[in-house]
């Protein structure tokens, strides 16, 4: 198969993702094993790296999301770890994490994420649009390129866009 076949035949693929929304989210507590396959079942058609429960505890002692209660994750914590997961390729855990406290000091956890996931699936259907000067690119390898510049201009803009909107987080007086 030429190459140009097997990228559009993952672009094809790529359309057809469909992340949960908050509401199609567990609405009961799960234990660790129940994230990592519920997790790595939702984002494995994107083909990321699996999230593994050493990840997980990575970003609870990180404090990236909340410590599970009696060893039990919640609606946020699940959402949350889908951001990490999508996002941690391109950004520091603690970029993402103040990325989404600045977005739900504004919104509810709920609407943020729903329109995170509506946007990302937007762009996933749409990705032979996205971007029309990679599009026009013949080769893969021009494509390549010109797709790295993009994820660098979108990075740096992303970056600069935080720095713009944050305000700053109420202070958690020790007692």
């Amino acid at each position: 198969m030429a190459e140009i076949e097997r990228y559009h035949n993952w672009e094809a693929k790529i359309k057809t993702v469909e992340l949960p929304l908050w509401n199609d989210l567990p609405k009961f507590e799960l234990y660790m094993d129940q994230v990592t396959a519920l997790i790595n079942g939702i984002l494995g058609p994107l083909e990321i790296d699996p999230i593994t429960p050493a990840m997980i505890n990575n970003y609870v002692k990180k404090k990236a999301i909340m410590a599970p209660v009696k060893k039990r994750y919640q609606t946020m914590q699940i959402a949350d770890i889908i951001l990490i997961s999508l996002l941690k390729p391109t950004f520091s855990l603690e970029t993402i994490r103040h990325g989404i406290d600045q977005v739900t000091a504004k919104i509810y956890p709920q609407q943020a994420y729903d329109d995170f996931v509506k946007r990302l699936e937007f762009s996933f259907k749409n990705i032979d649009h996205r971007n029309q000067s990679a599009m026009a690119e013949k080769n893969l390898n021009d494509k390549l390129l010109q797709v790295a510049v993009n994820t660098i201009i979108d990075r740096l803009e992303s970056k600069k866009l935080l720095e713009i909107i944050a305000q700053p987080l109420p202070k958690v007086h020790d007692k």
